[in-house]
């Protein structure tokens, strides 16, 4: 859905964008993580077509960004990090104005409206101002803004900020939902904790570059990650995992391993058994609960 070659963006002072090459396929959230300063803001607007870059394609749907970006605009949805409201409008006409000027007819856009507002939990906020709404509940309003006419690809640059524990939740179930009904999305954030409960591969980068070259799948239903322990050291722990059938070993050191492995019991009893028969002295074997996090810093730590 996404397909970015070579793409280089310069500020008059820096470059922020260093030869960036990715692939992000329909279907799916992908996350983009990465230090403040890193470029995944600049990355976003290269994608969405706001920015033109110095060198390189960025295709979206089929479509050049250089060639065809109203194109692009009307198949994407996007959230900037910082964004701006009509405080004296209320929710409802701020909807009706974002749908009206996505090219939804006046015949469609109350229930265009009625439906963003009901997915961002704000159906009964709609005669309200924007103005007096909270952090949270305008930070649920930009999102509905950003998905009222329905996009292809949806763009969200830190998209949690401000929002309680169960407005994270509620975001979270939202961006399944929209991805489960066709959506395509990328998600920026710094936070690993907020990427966790939906994105199933991410994008990191740092310094302008993208570390290990493409993107990371980070979750496989088939196919989970798990944390092995042992209660000795043993030198031996990676290669002895390695020659065992159905294992791919992430990273390992005399005390630990993060593995994944077909989610089957009697798998998982199998190769325990074979970890106790070779002397290992097993004191847990979990599935890691921090997929994003286990990945992120097993890349991190490679270095590019």
């Amino acid at each position: 859905m996404i397909d970015v070659r070579d793409l280089v963006y310069e500020y008059p002072s820096v470059r922020a964008l260093k030869g960036v090459s990715l692939t992000v396929p329909a279907q799916t959230i992908t996350a983009l993580v990465g230090p403040n300063g890193a470029g995944k803001t600049t990355l976003l607007r290269c994608l969405a077509a706001l920015d033109d870059p110095y060198s390189g394609s960025v295709t979206v749907g089929g479509l050049d960004t250089r060639t065809d970006p109203r194109g692009i605009h009307a198949m994407l949805g996007y959230l900037p990090d910082f964004f701006g409201l009509y405080d004296t409008l209320s929710v409802r006409r701020i909807l009706t104005y974002t749908a009206r000027s996505r090219g939804i007819g006046s015949d469609l856009a109350s229930a265009a409206v009625d439906k963003a507002a009901s997915r961002v939990g704000l159906a009964d906020r709609l005669d309200q101002r924007a103005g007096d709404l909270s952090r949270g509940l305008r930070q649920r309003l930009a999102i509905a803004q950003a998905i009222v006419h329905e996009p292809k690809v949806l763009l969200l640059d830190e998209p949690a900020a401000g929002l309680d524990p169960q407005a994270r939740r509620d975001l979270s179930a939202l961006m399944v939902s929209l991805k489960d009904g066709g959506m395509t999305l990328v998600v920026s954030s710094h936070i690993l904790a907020e990427l966790e409960d939906y994105c199933s591969e991410m994008i990191i980068i740092e310094e302008g570059m993208i570390v290990g070259g493409n993107a990371i799948k980070v979750k496989d239903v088939a196919r989970p990650r798990y944390i092995v322990e042992i209660a000795t050291a043993r030198a031996d722990l990676r290669d002895f995992l390695d020659a065992r059938a159905g294992v791919d070993v992430i990273e390992a050191d005399e005390y630990h391993a993060l593995i994944t492995h077909p989610r089957s019991a009697a798998s998982r009893a199998r190769l325990i058994r074979e970890l106790l028969g070779a002397g290992f002295e097993v004191s847990s074997f979990a599935e890691s609960t921090r997929a994003l996090e286990d990945a992120y810093f097993s890349q991190v730590g490679q270095g590019r």
